[in-house]
């Protein structure tokens, strides 16, 4: 299936609503049925069926389609958020007694998940180094019911070799989950490496406008149904019919925007690399990348996430940067149309030192997502951001 029609028809039936382009919006919570008969087939099947919109929608189940044929699923599940996709991936894959092994610096909220709530419920979790796979091998025991990769992280970029961390897995009789919101599905199909599950906040390049907070986790038809009967139905976090509207509005542009983004933070990356006052840029697709060689097996394109290292005598320094940059916001999040920045430094006090005592990314770090600005007009900005240095 060619990926424009992904994108602009597949699961659209325009037959069956009067020939609107555009899918319409069924704003509705619930669906009425004509007799007891029809409505006891629906119970049986709500993953399926329009019961209530918290189980399924037809707006949502069109996003669905689309969603699982970009990363080449069976199914999909649509979320309220990412957080709510990947606690539902996991929720639904552990017990009391299991144990968990997940990449050492994960998303914020996943490491949340793992350690301080699942924790308190008698789920076990090891953190481990994903850049070499026999820490894997060395974290697995008896008790380990799933993988959680995250390739590349947010803030970073390190990889796992998905290929080779899904045959250990499978060897251990091992469930795996892949958040593969960084890469997107046009730059890595994590499933096809035999990855059992993958998420993706959604809020991201997926959606790319920064006005739908979205997760999306696609897996095969036995495990999405799984899921939707262990942790979906029961912790409720669906998404809503407009989001799914706006979501499948974000989608038809999602080649073009992944193209020019891409292209951008190449010329991006190669002015920060010569500037004086750059410590290091981490990017997956730098050549000087330790996972290089990683990065070009298993994914296809590069997208515009990056984090500068400032040569700063302080954070002070960083501080003046980051207040004198004028196209890229400050802010959470990134993937959208517009530039974005995050400065570690904002999550520290102030008078915090630029080297965090436990380690992880220093102060002087500082995440940019490029958007479909010209890329002369960022350059020119960070040029002048970082005289102020």
């Amino acid at each position: 299936m060619d990926l424009s029609h992904i994108l602009n028809h597949l699961g659209e039936d325009r037959e069956a609503h009067r020939g609107a382009v555009s899918p319409p919006i069924y704003q509705s919570s619930i669906f009425a049925f004509s007799s007891v008969a029809a409505f006891r087939a629906g119970f049986r099947d709500e993953l399926r069926s329009t019961v209530y919109s918290r189980g399924n929608n037809p707006t949502v189940e069109v996003l669905r389609k689309k969603v699982a044929a970009l990363e080449g699923a069976e199914d999909c599940l649509m979320f309220s958020s990412g957080a709510g996709a990947i606690a539902a991936a996991v929720i639904a894959s552990v017990a009391a007694g299991d144990h968990v092994v997940c990449v050492a610096r994960p998303y914020s909220w996943t490491r949340a998940l793992l350690r301080d709530l699942l924790g308190h419920f008698g789920v076990a979790t090891s953190f481990v180094d994903g850049t070499d796979v026999a820490n894997f091998a060395s974290a697995i025991t008896p008790q380990t019911r799933l993988i959680v990769l995250e390739s590349p992280n947010s803030m970073t970029y390190e990889q796992q070799d998905l290929a080779a961390v899904a045959k250990l897995a499978k060897a251990h009789g091992v469930r795996t989950l892949c958040d593969n919101s960084y890469a997107t599905p046009l730059n890595q199909s994590p499933l096809t490496l035999g990855i059992d599950m993958v998420a993706h906040s959604a809020t991201k390049y997926l959606n790319g406008h920064s006005d739908v907070v979205a997760g999306a986790l696609c897996a095969s038809e036995a495990l999405i149904r799984e899921v939707f009967k262990k942790a979906y139905m029961v912790c409720g976090a669906v998404m809503s019919p407009h989001d799914a509207w706006l979501m499948i509005r974000g989608l038809r542009t999602l080649a073009v925007r992944m193209e020019r983004i891409a292209r951008t933070t190449h010329e991006v990356l190669t002015f920060l690399q010569a500037h004086a006052k750059v410590e290091k840029v981490h990017y997956p697709h730098d050549a000087a990348n330790p996972q290089f060689a990683l990065t070009a097996a298993q994914m296809r394109g590069a997208s515009g996430l990056l984090t500068v290292v400032l040569r700063a005598a302080d954070v002070a320094g960083v501080e003046r940067f980051c207040n004198a940059l004028q196209r890229f916001l400050m802010t959470v999040s990134w993937g959208g149309y517009e530039s974005l920045q995050f400065p570690v430094c904002a999550v520290y006090p102030a008078g915090a030192p630029l080297m965090p005592p436990g380690g992880g990314a220093g102060l002087n770090c500082v995440r940019l997502s490029v958007g479909l600005e010209e890329p002369e007009v960022l350059i020119a900005d960070l040029s002048q951001a970082l005289d102020a240095v």
